[in-house]
Protein backbone atom coordinates (compact mmCIF):
# COMPACT_ATOMS: atom_id res chain seq x y z
CA UNK A 1 0.00 0.00 0.00
CA UNK A 2 2.73 2.63 0.82
CA UNK A 3 4.46 1.69 -2.13
CA UNK A 4 1.42 2.17 -4.53
CA UNK A 5 1.54 5.48 -2.49
CA UNK A 6 4.79 6.48 -3.12
CA UNK A 7 4.69 5.61 -7.05
CA UNK A 8 1.51 7.77 -7.17
CA UNK A 9 3.21 10.84 -5.55
CA UNK A 10 6.01 10.20 -7.58
CA UNK A 11 4.29 10.40 -11.06
CA UNK A 12 2.25 13.46 -9.54
CA UNK A 13 5.48 15.27 -9.08
CA UNK A 14 6.54 14.32 -12.33
CA UNK A 15 3.53 15.37 -13.78
CA UNK A 16 3.56 19.01 -11.62
CA UNK A 17 7.15 19.35 -13.02
CA UNK A 18 6.54 18.83 -15.85
CA UNK A 19 3.73 21.37 -15.97
CA UNK A 20 5.81 23.92 -14.38
CA UNK A 21 8.13 23.36 -17.58
CA UNK A 22 6.14 23.09 -19.92
CA UNK A 23 4.34 26.39 -18.68
CA UNK A 24 7.92 28.61 -18.43
CA UNK A 25 9.02 27.32 -21.77
CA UNK A 26 5.91 28.65 -23.57
CA UNK A 27 6.19 31.70 -21.31
CA UNK A 28 9.94 32.25 -21.99
CA UNK A 29 8.63 31.62 -25.91
CA UNK A 30 6.08 33.95 -25.82
CA UNK A 31 8.69 36.72 -24.39
CA UNK A 32 10.77 36.12 -26.87
CA UNK A 33 8.42 36.32 -29.70
CA UNK A 34 6.95 39.93 -28.12
CA UNK A 35 10.42 40.98 -27.87
CA UNK A 36 11.21 40.06 -31.62
CA UNK A 37 7.70 41.65 -32.94
CA UNK A 38 8.35 44.62 -31.01
CA UNK A 39 11.92 44.95 -32.52
CA UNK A 40 10.76 44.08 -36.13
CA UNK A 41 8.03 46.53 -35.39
CA UNK A 42 10.52 49.60 -34.52
CA UNK A 43 13.09 48.52 -37.16
CA UNK A 44 10.29 48.24 -39.92
CA UNK A 45 8.97 51.35 -38.67
CA UNK A 46 11.98 53.47 -38.50
CA UNK A 47 12.54 52.53 -41.68
CA UNK A 48 9.62 52.90 -43.64
CA UNK A 49 9.58 56.38 -42.43
CA UNK A 50 13.56 57.54 -43.24
CA UNK A 51 11.76 55.90 -46.79
CA UNK A 52 8.85 57.86 -46.67
CA UNK A 53 10.34 61.22 -45.92
CA UNK A 54 12.97 61.17 -48.50
CA UNK A 55 10.77 60.21 -51.00
CA UNK A 56 7.98 63.24 -49.97
CA UNK A 57 5.52 60.28 -49.20
CA UNK A 58 3.14 61.13 -46.19
CA UNK A 59 1.81 58.03 -44.93
CA UNK A 60 1.34 56.57 -41.56
CA UNK A 61 4.00 53.73 -40.82
CA UNK A 62 1.99 52.13 -38.49
CA UNK A 63 -0.40 51.01 -41.21
CA UNK A 64 2.31 49.66 -43.72
CA UNK A 65 3.22 48.12 -40.74
CA UNK A 66 0.09 46.29 -39.95
CA UNK A 67 -0.30 45.60 -43.63
CA UNK A 68 2.84 43.86 -43.67
CA UNK A 69 1.61 41.42 -40.68
CA UNK A 70 -1.28 40.60 -42.22
CA UNK A 71 0.34 39.71 -45.98
CA UNK A 72 3.14 37.85 -43.54
CA UNK A 73 0.31 36.01 -42.26
CA UNK A 74 -1.98 35.51 -45.13
CA UNK A 75 -0.29 35.03 -47.86
CA UNK A 76 1.60 32.02 -46.25
CA UNK A 77 -1.58 30.59 -45.01
CA UNK A 78 -3.18 30.64 -48.09
CA UNK A 79 -0.17 28.84 -49.89
CA UNK A 80 -0.09 26.25 -47.23
CA UNK A 81 -3.62 25.68 -47.63
CA UNK A 82 -3.10 24.99 -51.75
CA UNK A 83 0.50 23.15 -51.88
CA UNK A 84 0.09 21.79 -47.99
CA UNK A 85 3.85 21.59 -48.05
CA UNK A 86 5.96 23.18 -45.53
CA UNK A 87 9.08 24.30 -47.99
CA UNK A 88 6.64 26.61 -50.11
CA UNK A 89 4.96 27.83 -47.19
CA UNK A 90 8.24 28.65 -46.02
CA UNK A 91 9.52 30.23 -49.32
CA UNK A 92 6.44 31.98 -48.89
CA UNK A 93 7.05 33.17 -46.28
CA UNK A 94 10.88 34.26 -46.63
CA UNK A 95 9.35 36.17 -49.81
CA UNK A 96 6.83 38.08 -48.33
CA UNK A 97 9.54 38.94 -45.49
CA UNK A 98 11.89 40.41 -47.60
CA UNK A 99 9.22 42.08 -50.28
CA UNK A 100 9.17 45.43 -48.52
CA UNK A 101 12.23 46.22 -48.30
CA UNK A 102 12.59 45.51 -52.01
CA UNK A 103 9.35 47.37 -52.94
CA UNK A 104 11.23 50.30 -51.60
CA UNK A 105 14.12 50.03 -53.14
CA UNK A 106 12.25 49.61 -56.62
CA UNK A 107 10.20 53.52 -55.87
CA UNK A 108 13.76 54.90 -55.00
CA UNK A 109 15.86 53.71 -57.61
CA UNK A 110 12.57 54.72 -60.23
CA UNK A 111 12.40 58.30 -58.49
CA UNK A 112 15.77 58.83 -58.45
CA UNK A 113 16.17 57.23 -62.37
CA UNK A 114 13.04 60.51 -62.91
CA UNK A 115 14.98 63.17 -61.01
CA UNK A 116 18.21 62.50 -62.63
CA UNK A 117 16.46 62.52 -66.47
CA UNK A 118 15.20 65.89 -65.07
CA UNK A 119 18.81 67.39 -64.51
CA UNK A 120 19.72 68.44 -67.79
CA UNK A 121 16.57 70.38 -67.80
CA UNK A 122 16.88 72.35 -64.64
CA UNK A 123 20.56 73.46 -64.96
CA UNK A 124 19.40 74.77 -68.37
CA UNK A 125 16.63 77.07 -66.96
CA UNK A 126 19.56 78.28 -64.11
CA UNK A 127 21.45 79.28 -66.72
CA UNK A 128 18.59 81.22 -68.76
CA UNK A 129 17.60 83.31 -65.63
CA UNK A 130 21.15 83.71 -64.66
CA UNK A 131 21.87 84.86 -67.84
CA UNK A 132 18.65 87.56 -67.91
CA UNK A 133 20.19 89.24 -64.78
CA UNK A 134 18.50 87.09 -61.87
CA UNK A 135 20.29 86.21 -58.96
CA UNK A 136 21.26 82.35 -58.29
CA UNK A 137 18.46 82.42 -55.53
CA UNK A 138 15.73 83.46 -58.19
CA UNK A 139 16.80 81.24 -60.38
CA UNK A 140 17.00 78.40 -58.41
CA UNK A 141 13.19 79.67 -57.38
CA UNK A 142 11.91 79.83 -60.69
CA UNK A 143 13.44 76.61 -61.49
CA UNK A 144 10.67 74.92 -58.42
CA UNK A 145 8.12 76.39 -60.12
CA UNK A 146 8.49 75.56 -63.45
CA UNK A 147 9.55 71.93 -62.72
CA UNK A 148 7.63 68.39 -61.62
CA UNK A 149 8.29 66.71 -58.59
CA UNK A 150 10.64 65.09 -57.82
CA UNK A 151 13.35 67.33 -58.50
CA UNK A 152 11.02 70.25 -57.26
CA UNK A 153 11.02 68.61 -53.60
CA UNK A 154 14.36 68.12 -53.63
CA UNK A 155 15.33 72.12 -54.53
CA UNK A 156 12.03 73.52 -53.15
CA UNK A 157 13.85 72.02 -49.91
CA UNK A 158 17.02 73.62 -50.76
CA UNK A 159 15.49 76.54 -51.11
CA UNK A 160 14.08 76.39 -47.33
CA UNK A 161 17.27 75.72 -45.94
CA UNK A 162 19.01 78.09 -47.83
CA UNK A 163 16.47 80.93 -46.25
CA UNK A 164 16.85 79.89 -42.95
CA UNK A 165 20.74 80.69 -43.25
CA UNK A 166 22.25 77.52 -44.66
CA UNK A 167 24.81 78.23 -47.35
CA UNK A 168 24.59 76.78 -50.79
CA UNK A 169 27.99 74.73 -50.86
CA UNK A 170 26.47 73.39 -47.48
CA UNK A 171 23.24 72.62 -48.95
CA UNK A 172 24.39 70.96 -51.81
CA UNK A 173 26.24 68.62 -49.99
CA UNK A 174 23.06 67.39 -48.24
CA UNK A 175 21.74 67.13 -51.58
CA UNK A 176 24.40 64.85 -52.55
CA UNK A 177 23.56 62.57 -49.59
CA UNK A 178 20.13 62.73 -50.08
CA UNK A 179 20.79 62.22 -53.79
CA UNK A 180 23.42 59.24 -54.63
CA UNK A 181 23.48 60.53 -58.27
CA UNK A 182 26.76 60.58 -60.25
CA UNK A 183 25.27 63.22 -62.37
CA UNK A 184 24.20 65.42 -59.74
CA UNK A 185 27.02 64.97 -57.88
CA UNK A 186 29.07 65.83 -60.54
CA UNK A 187 26.73 68.96 -61.22
CA UNK A 188 26.74 69.96 -57.31
CA UNK A 189 30.98 70.04 -57.54
CA UNK A 190 31.22 71.68 -60.52
CA UNK A 191 28.75 74.63 -59.14
CA UNK A 192 30.84 74.72 -55.74
CA UNK A 193 34.18 75.06 -57.21
CA UNK A 194 32.88 77.55 -59.19
CA UNK A 195 31.44 79.66 -56.85
CA UNK A 196 34.87 79.07 -54.74
CA UNK A 197 36.86 80.12 -57.37
CA UNK A 198 35.03 82.57 -58.94
CA UNK A 199 34.45 81.42 -62.75
CA UNK A 200 32.14 82.26 -64.63
CA UNK A 201 29.17 80.74 -62.97
CA UNK A 202 27.06 80.61 -65.93
CA UNK A 203 28.96 78.90 -68.42
CA UNK A 204 29.31 76.28 -65.63
CA UNK A 205 25.61 75.52 -65.80
CA UNK A 206 25.31 75.76 -68.92
CA UNK A 207 28.17 73.63 -70.34
CA UNK A 208 27.07 70.89 -67.18
CA UNK A 209 23.34 70.91 -68.43
CA UNK A 210 24.67 70.01 -71.81
CA UNK A 211 26.81 67.48 -70.29
CA UNK A 212 24.12 65.78 -68.56
CA UNK A 213 21.71 65.60 -71.57
CA UNK A 214 24.73 63.64 -73.59
CA UNK A 215 25.62 61.53 -70.63
CA UNK A 216 21.64 60.68 -70.35
CA UNK A 217 20.71 60.22 -73.99
CA UNK A 218 24.24 57.40 -73.53
CA UNK A 219 23.19 55.80 -71.19
CA UNK A 220 18.96 55.80 -72.76
CA UNK A 221 21.36 53.87 -75.50
CA UNK A 222 23.14 51.85 -73.44
CA UNK A 223 19.48 50.62 -71.56
CA UNK A 224 17.96 50.40 -74.94
CA UNK A 225 20.39 47.42 -76.10
CA UNK A 226 20.54 45.78 -72.87
CA UNK A 227 16.97 45.49 -72.74
CA UNK A 228 16.53 42.06 -74.41
CA UNK A 229 19.03 40.43 -72.18
CA UNK A 230 17.87 42.21 -68.93
CA UNK A 231 13.54 40.64 -70.54
CA UNK A 232 15.62 37.44 -71.30
CA UNK A 233 17.17 37.44 -67.62
CA UNK A 234 13.90 37.30 -66.06
CA UNK A 235 11.58 35.51 -68.22
CA UNK A 236 14.29 32.54 -67.67
CA UNK A 237 13.95 33.34 -64.07
CA UNK A 238 10.32 33.09 -63.65
CA UNK A 239 9.53 30.36 -65.93
CA UNK A 240 11.05 27.54 -63.21
CA UNK A 241 8.49 28.81 -61.35
CA UNK A 242 5.82 28.91 -63.19
CA UNK A 243 6.71 25.40 -64.63
CA UNK A 244 6.90 23.78 -60.86
CA UNK A 245 3.84 25.62 -59.97
CA UNK A 246 1.92 24.07 -62.75
CA UNK A 247 3.13 20.82 -62.95
CA UNK A 248 2.35 20.67 -58.87
CA UNK A 249 -1.27 20.73 -59.71
CA UNK A 250 -0.83 18.46 -62.76
CA UNK A 251 1.09 15.70 -60.94
CA UNK A 252 1.12 16.46 -57.36
CA UNK A 253 2.61 12.70 -56.46
CA UNK A 254 5.54 13.14 -58.52
CA UNK A 255 6.34 16.93 -57.36
CA UNK A 256 5.64 15.61 -53.64
CA UNK A 257 9.13 13.84 -54.00
CA UNK A 258 10.78 16.95 -54.29
CA UNK A 259 9.61 19.10 -51.92
CA UNK A 260 8.98 15.82 -49.05
CA UNK A 261 12.07 14.02 -49.47
CA UNK A 262 15.62 14.51 -48.03
CA UNK A 263 17.04 13.79 -52.16
CA UNK A 264 14.41 16.07 -53.78
CA UNK A 265 15.35 18.68 -50.97
CA UNK A 266 18.85 18.59 -51.75
CA UNK A 267 18.21 18.91 -55.09
CA UNK A 268 15.52 21.69 -54.76
CA UNK A 269 18.21 23.81 -53.21
CA UNK A 270 20.68 22.83 -56.10
CA UNK A 271 18.41 24.42 -58.52
CA UNK A 272 17.25 27.33 -56.54
CA UNK A 273 20.90 28.16 -55.90
CA UNK A 274 21.51 27.64 -59.79
CA UNK A 275 18.84 30.01 -60.82
CA UNK A 276 19.77 33.02 -58.29
CA UNK A 277 23.35 32.86 -59.38
CA UNK A 278 22.31 32.69 -63.27
CA UNK A 279 20.10 35.52 -62.58
CA UNK A 280 22.85 37.47 -61.01
CA UNK A 281 25.27 36.76 -63.70
CA UNK A 282 22.66 37.76 -66.29
CA UNK A 283 21.90 41.22 -64.60
CA UNK A 284 25.66 41.78 -64.30
CA UNK A 285 26.29 41.18 -67.28
CA UNK A 286 23.35 43.55 -69.00
CA UNK A 287 24.28 46.21 -66.48
CA UNK A 288 27.16 48.28 -67.86
CA UNK A 289 28.44 51.37 -66.00
CA UNK A 290 28.35 54.36 -67.96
Amino acid sequence: MMGNIGIILTLALAVIFTFIAVAAFVASSANGVQQYLALYKNRFTESANTEMSDMFVTMDPMKLFLLNIVLLVALPLVAHSLFQLWVITGGVFAVCLILPGIIWRKLRNKRLSKLEAQLPDAFLMISSSLQSGASLNMALEDMVKQSQPPLSQEFSLLIKRMKLGVPLEEGLVEMEKRLPLASFVMASSAVRISREVGGNLVDTISNMANTLRRKHTMEGKIDSLTAQGRAQGRFMGALPIFLAIGLSFIEPEAMNQLYTTRVGLIILAIMVGMQVAGFVFIRKITTIDS
